[in-house]
């Protein structure tokens, strides 16, 4: 199987203010937008897209309608540093404040307006204990 595109689709229950929050302060930008599903792209990169769908919506089968919860969205960033300033002055809540840690991440933890929680991450060197437990083809990406 050669996937060509691979992204996270986030069912909500109000549409609109979800994907305004993402265009806000993650910098994507609207490639399809109608009331019950907005596709969106990284204004800088269109190989990172994000869906926001209507959790209620009929194309959904029943059994899997619902909301976005139980999530993690994990966010590579160059300045994990200046984005932390921006969005908690922006009031968007802390919940892990900026930190480095030993297993090769500088990186903080905020939710969106749903409680999917975002997870902003600049790669780091890990230390020595969990650089062993890297695959040898993943240090140093």
């Amino acid at each position: 199987m050669k996937t060509t595109s691979y992204y996270p689709v986030l069912m909500v229950d109000e549409v609109a203010p979800a994907a305004a929050f993402y265009v806000e302060h993650f910098g994507f930008r609207p490639l399809f937008e109608s009331d019950w599903y907005v596709h969106l792209q990284q204004a800088d990169d269109e190989t990172v897209n994000l869906a926001i769908l209507q959790g209620d919506h009929e194309t959904i089968p029943p059994e899997g309608r619902g909301r976005a919860r139980g999530m993690l969205i994990n966010f590579e960033v160059e300045d994990p540093d200046a984005l932390y300033e921006r969005l908690q002055a922006a009031g968007l809540p802390i919940l892990r404040t900026l930190r480095d840690e030993p297993f090769g991440q500088r990186h903080f933890i905020t939710r969106d307006p749903n409680g999917v929680l975002i997870d902003v991450i600049k790669p780091i060197p890990p230390s020595a204990e969990f650089l062993a437990q890297f695959a040898p083809e993943a240090v140093g990406r």
